[in-house]
């Protein structure tokens, strides 16, 4: 037996410890891409876009390929109805966000301190650059989690296409994940904080990731007819963040051409890994 076999077996017997190591790889990629800030000084502008616009790619991808189309998918009903559930889903998630954007306080990379979000606070732009990112990184977690548990609920070759699903969704964010790292890590350093520190902050980002993604497979395992809801809950969070956050930061710079083929870039290779996984 392979080890993609294997992590598909450990996945229909453990899904919440599957949610938790999944995750886990995710944040430790974005750790990971963090440490570089012990090996550059600075980080070119260019590179900075093009590397938003790739995590915003792979997250419009997974939004779709990994998300909605399983939640459709496992709707019941024909037409109107089987859609409707996930389009209250994907709704009630971009809510969601949306009211989290509305009341944390934070500050998006590559914005002016005046330009910070959320109720208005004397907290150190550090502390707000971190925050921006911790909310980006809550509904990644809480999709991979989602898909794990979605698989709990079934059975045969449906649960092991969901399986699939959630460890390429793992793979996708993981992958995404460790230039986003270095995209926080470095604009912490040019705050002034030592490069120990840009680290920590850096990586701690996403530590909510393993939080939300066994908070999502424990939800969808006890509750079955809400699997559609949270399957399309975690894409409007993820599109919401994308159009919220992520495009605007990418686009700033100047750089537009190559923060959209960043996008486009990213979005093949989450398509690519959902779709040749699966």
């Amino acid at each position: 037996m392979s080890t993609f076999d294997q992590l598909v077996e450990f996945g229909k017997e453990h899904p919440i410890l599957s949610a938790l190591y999944a995750s886990l790889f995710t944040w430790a990629l974005t750790a990971l891409g963090a440490g570089l800030v012990f090996f550059f000084k600075k980080m070119n502008r260019a590179v900075l876009d093009g590397m938003l616009g790739f995590t915003g790619g792979v997250m419009v991808a997974a939004s779709f390929w990994s998300l909605l189309a399983p939640a459709i998918e496992n709707s019941p009903g024909e037409g109107f109805m089987r859609v409707l559930p996930s389009a209250i889903g994907f709704a009630l998630g971009a809510l969601a966000l949306f009211g989290m954007d509305k009341i944390l306080p934070h500050l998006h990379i590559n914005f002016k301190e005046s330009e910070a979000e959320g109720v208005k606070t004397s907290w150190h732009k550090t502390t707000l650059l971190v925050l921006a990112i911790t909310l980006h990184n809550i509904p990644e977690g809480l999709a991979v989690g989602v898909l794990f548990g979605a698989a709990s609920t079934l059975v045969g070759a449906e649960q092991t296409e969901m399986i699939i699903a959630a460890i390429s969704l793992a793979i996708g964010i993981g992958i995404q994940n460790f230039p986003e790292g270095f995209a926080v890590s470095m604009p912490l350093r040019r705050q002034g904080l030592s490069k120990w520190k840009s680290w920590k902050w850096g990586q701690l980002s996403a530590i909510v990731e393993p939080i939300f993604a066994v908070i999502g497979a424990a939800i969808v395992m006890q509750v079955l007819p809400i699997l559609p809801y949270a399957l399309s809950f975690a894409a409007g969070a993820m599109i919401f963040i994308v159009v919220e956050e992520v495009i605007p930061e990418s686009q700033r710079g100047g750089n537009t051409d190559l923060a959209t083929m960043g996008l486009i870039a990213g979005f093949i290779v989450m398509m690519v890994l959902d779709v040749a996984l699966g």
